[in-house]
């Protein structure tokens, strides 16, 4: 079974967070695919760097099991840059081929964007780093996506965007009170697309390193008063990413095990896997 990992970021934005020591975008989602699917295989897609008459088509499409899309600094409503426009239509075509789709902060938005919904800044503004009272709907009680996971669960944010209004066929899962709607499940054409604003991917030193490559705007929007508060907030994370065990850093943070734990943070991703393979 293949899938298809799709990298939303340019290659500049993907210089910039590597120079920060972060992994790229579709290599932390190629890891989390072959360790809860050994026998995988992938290729990977970077749309902004490529012409967009050389995008997949519907015969294409057709080969992949699956189609991961990663997070991503672009802003899916600005339609008028080809490639951003492209990235939408590949979305529409999946769903037209039937072929299950996955995706995570800019992929939430293209789920709901290739389906006919709309996405607007949020007024709040940013949502960085920890995102807090991610809250279950009824229905996400009951979608196998966050079977696993707790009624009320923390996870990893770096957004401005937010879903607004759902297409058609979609069934919001989980909510917040700062970005709304935070996991969703839609149901358009032939195909079916998972998605969560939060990062599962992420871990503590992949949010560590982009705070650190965000520096300058999280001064700038009052995340952190200058440089030595950001590097201490930094720090800690790093320390508790090397020793999980150091509850008195999980303290300081506010965090617990579903944002330590693999197993229970990438629960959501895990079951999309677990779906792609009974169809």
């Amino acid at each position: 079974m293949k899938f298809l990992i799709s990298d939303g970021y340019s290659r500049a934005s993907r210089d910039k967070l590597e120079e920060a020591g972060m992994s790229f975008a579709w290599k932390l989602y190629a890891d989390m695919l072959l360790k809860y699917f050994p026998d995988a295989e992938y290729e990977v897609f970077f749309p902004s760097d490529t012409n967009v008459e050389d995008f997949p088509g519907k015969s294409e499409l057709e080969k992949y099991a699956g189609i991961i899309w990663t997070g991503s600094d672009l802003d899916i409503n600005e339609t008028h840059i080809p490639t951003n426009a492209g990235q939408i239509t590949v979305a529409e075509l999946a769903y037209e081929v039937g072929v299950p789709q996955w995706g995570s902060c800019w992929g939430i938005q293209m789920a709901a964007v290739a389906a006919g919904g709309t996405v607007i800044r949020n007024v709040k503004g940013r949502e960085m780093g920890i995102g807090r009272k991610i809250t279950k709907t009824e229905e996400g009680k009951k979608h196998p996506m966050l079977e696993g996971k707790g009624d009320i669960f923390y996870a990893f944010e770096s957004h401005y965007d937010i879903v607004d209004k759902l297409p058609d066929g979609a069934v919001v899962l989980a909510v917040n009170p700062f970005s709304g709607i935070q996991a969703m499940v839609v149901e358009h054409k032939n195909g079916v697309y998972w998605a969560s604003q939060y990062h599962p991917e992420y871990n503590l030193h992949e949010i560590a390193r982009l705070t650190t490559a965000r520096e300058k705007l999280l001064i700038e929007q009052g995340f952190f008063k200058d440089h030595e508060a950001m590097q201490r907030y930094v720090d800690k994370m790093e320390e508790l990413y090397k020793d999980p065990s150091r509850t008195d850093l999980a303290w300081q943070l506010g965090i617990d095990e579903d944002i330590i734990d693999d197993t229970i943070r990438q629960t959501d991703f895990r079951n999309w896997i677990k779906f792609v393979k009974n169809r």
